[in-house]
């Protein structure tokens, strides 16, 4: 599963640690994160996400 980073902060989507402050459980997908998930640190869209070379 690839990582995502959120262009503007800098945060890092790891699928293998999940959001659990936001409900999001270890090993989801960032592709299967609800449409309203937004970034814990600045709080943009899944859209700002970038896929980091695996």
């Amino acid at each position: 599963m690839s990582k995502y980073q959120c262009e503007p902060c800098g945060y890092v989507y790891n699928p293998e640690e999940g959001d659990p402050d936001s409900g999001i459980a270890p090993g989801t997908p960032f592709e299967d994160l609800p449409e309203d998930w937004v970034c814990p640190i600045c709080g943009l869209g899944k859209d700002v996400f970038v896929k980091m070379d695996d």
